[in-house]
């Protein structure tokens, strides 16, 4: 087994999902495992090039990818990721449409391509096979599918907020803050922890006030999102307890209000929202519900899906399209704004 703390084996893999691992591999064109140190690794070399946030995830889905192709007999650190061919990224994505949601399929399969280039770049891979590998499809999402969850309905934000008014503590504005990252900048949770307080511009020395965060996206890539009005206003309120010390944007608060110099985790931005959400009497929540309901308000109100992309920091267009909740009804009332200048013949 690889020892290296960025790629290690799922050790939480379901033996049952062995049963399901029915993919067709011809004998010669099995893989089996390999011992390679980290440096070494295409697999450890893309794990590496990631933010900190989608690590976990896409270890999952390499774990997950090396098992379905080779029936649990390699693991993510042990397969021999530059023996790939088409036919093995193909099987992938065959048993992925059949077991696995789009959305699910589509993250996997973009790890597996992150670890072919990974290879060829290292070397270890022709052009010719990593093109022809890499070149698998992404599986497309049914017309009538959503980015699965739900929306936090305006009465439930309005509660939510409520719930952190009320606390007299500092960790009344902080939560205020946190809760308005997720849903009034579409901020996945990630994103909320690994704020610095550079990466908030309140627009304080300009004229006209233009608050905004600059975000580093899952990809290594930043962006910048707009502070929604409201927003600025509970940061204002926590930057006056807070302090304004270089260090992380929202820090963990100790019981009886001490403020620490130290920043929270992904974790405990799922855990705000649903102390929050107890507090306010609704249904538990996804820190995602809040991306949601983000990308689901632009789009209600006229936003542009490429405008909607680029807050979200999706690569995709597709991606951002899933969290498209107008019906057919707000569909018609848009195709009603234009007119055809033809006159009705007598």
């Amino acid at each position: 087994m690889l020892s290296n703390p960025t790629l290690q084996s799922n050790t939480d893999f379901d033996v049952s999902l062995l049963e399901m691992l029915d993919i067709d591999i011809r004998p010669q064109d099995q893989l089996t495992p390999v011992i390679v140190a980290p440096a070494h690794s295409p697999a450890a070399v893309y794990i590496a090039s990631l933010a900190e946030g989608s690590r976990r995830t896409m270890i999952g889905a390499l774990d997950l990818s090396a098992r379905v192709l080779t029936r649990g007999v390699c693991d993510a650190a042990t397969l021999p990721w530059w023996a790939l061919r088409k036919i093995h990224t193909n099987a992938l994505r065959g048993w992925l449409i059949s077991h696995r949601q789009p959305a699910t399929a589509n993250k996997t399969l973009s790890a597996v391509r992150g670890t072919l280039r990974a290879a060829w770049d290292m070397e270890l891979l022709s052009a010719e096979d990593y093109h022809r590998a890499a070149s698998v499809k992404s599986v497309k999402f049914k017309q009538s599918e959503q980015a699965a969850g739900r929306a936090i309905t305006h009465g439930e934000v309005s509660a939510l907020l409520r719930a952190c008014a009320a606390d007299p503590t500092p960790a009344g504005p902080r939560d205020a803050v946190v809760i308005g990252c997720l849903i009034f900048a579409g901020l996945r949770r990630a994103e909320v922890a690994g704020l610095q307080l550079t990466d908030y511009h309140d627009g304080s020395a300009e004229s006209h006030r233009s608050a905004k965060f600059w975000v580093t996206s899952k990809n290594n890539t930043r962006r910048d999102v707009p502070v929604a009005p409201g927003l600025d206003t509970a940061l204002d309120d926590w930057l006056a307890l807070r302090g304004r010390w270089a260090g992380p944007l929202i820090t963990q608060i100790r019981r009886g209000g001490h403020i620490q110099q130290i920043g929270i985790t992904p974790a405990a931005v799922y855990n705000i929202l649903n102390t929050r959400a107890a507090q306010a009497g609704i249904a538990t929540l996804a820190p995602h519900d809040g991306r949601r309901t983000f990308a689901g308000e632009l789009l209600d109100n006229g936003a542009d899906i490429v405008t909607v992309q680029k807050l979200m920091g999706h690569s995709d267009p597709k991606t951002t399209a899933s969290y498209d909740r107008r019906n057919d009804r707000a569909r018609t009332r848009a195709v009603n704004t234009l007119h055809m200048p033809w006159t009705k013949s007598k």
